[in-house]
């Protein structure tokens, strides 16, 4: 059983960055692809990116890629989101998730609460 735990969201001004964080129970953390997805008002949750279990590939939706990245911390169980340039649209709920079955799956073993993120105009 793996429990996820994020931390970092807040209202924040467009243009602006923020650092969501995900604390991970469990030994097998280092083992799992790990993953940020995000679910706006009235549309379907999105995977913003995911990372390798080593960390060294890491993957990104077209909407956040250049301005969002990815990180891990396998020796404190920790994955991260560096948020940069936020705009409006970047708006919704964040969630961690881990063990996704592959770099651009939707579905994933275990999820967190989720955080939210507000970028105003």
């Amino acid at each position: 059983q793996v429990q996820l735990v994020e931390s970092g969201g807040g209202l924040v001004q467009a243009g602006g960055s923020l650092r969501l964080s995900c604390a991970t129970s469990g030994r097998s953390f280092s083992s799992y692809i790990m993953g940020w997805f995000r679910q706006a008002p009235g549309k379907e949750r999105e995977r913003v990116a995911s990372i390798s279990s080593s960390g060294a590939f890491r993957y990104y939706a077209d909407s956040v890629l250049g301005r969002f990245t990815i990180a891990r911390d396998n020796a404190k169980n920790t994955v991260y989101l560096q948020m940069n340039s936020l705009k409006p649209e970047d708006t919704g709920v964040y969630y961690c998730a881990a063990g996704l079955p592959n770099y651009y799956a939707d579905n994933a073993g275990y999820w967190g609460q989720g955080t939210q993120v507000t970028v105003s105009s």
